[in-house]
């Protein structure tokens, strides 16, 4: 079994549903006030934390060049002050899916060159890199699931399941 592929076909088919739900998306939830964390952010975040923990550690991520300071957080800093964080005009629905698109290019190219016995590259993260990239997709699972659950609930849209991707 080659471990790179699975991990590449379960990236392609996580990645595909959280595109359906990010298209699938009526305007008035994209950014709607009621939602503690709008679905655009939620969107935003999950990108965010694929795209970092696809890198080989912290130091050499490089953010997505329309990156915003602290926008991948939810609600406060994760450390001291922990002051609440800023978040300003959401992203549109068009930069997310040049996001994804960006993020699907890096599992292909990162998963090639990462080494899966290595450690994580993340203090915070104290297990080795093979175990984040499962860290990585339930990750992008849980919140896609999330955003479904809203489009199911609130809008009557159905988010369909993806068993692999397509080059799984």
């Amino acid at each position: 079994m080659d471990v790179r592929q699975v991990l590449r076909s379960q990236f392609g088919a996580a990645l595909d549903m959280l595109e359906h739900a990010v298209r699938g998306c009526p305007d008035g939830m994209w950014d709607d006030p009621a939602d503690t964390n709008r679905f655009w952010h939620v969107a935003y975040h999950v990108l965010f934390y694929t795209d970092l923990y696809l890198s080989e550690r912290e130091a050499s991520f490089v953010p997505w060049a329309l990156h915003r300071e602290n926008h991948q957080f939810f609600g406060t800093l994760p450390w001291p002050p922990h002051s609440i964080v800023a978040i300003g005009a959401p992203y549109t629905r068009e930069e997310v899916l040049a996001y994804l698109k960006i993020c699907r290019d890096r599992v292909d190219a990162q998963l090639g060159a990462i080494d899966l016995d290595g450690p994580s590259g993340f203090e915070w993260l104290p297990f080795g890199k093979l175990e984040l990239q499962l860290y990585n997709l339930r990750h992008i699972q849980q919140h896609t699931g999330e955003l479904m659950e809203r489009l199911g609930a609130r809008a009557g849209v159905d988010v369909p399941w993806v068993g692999m991707g397509a080059k799984g």
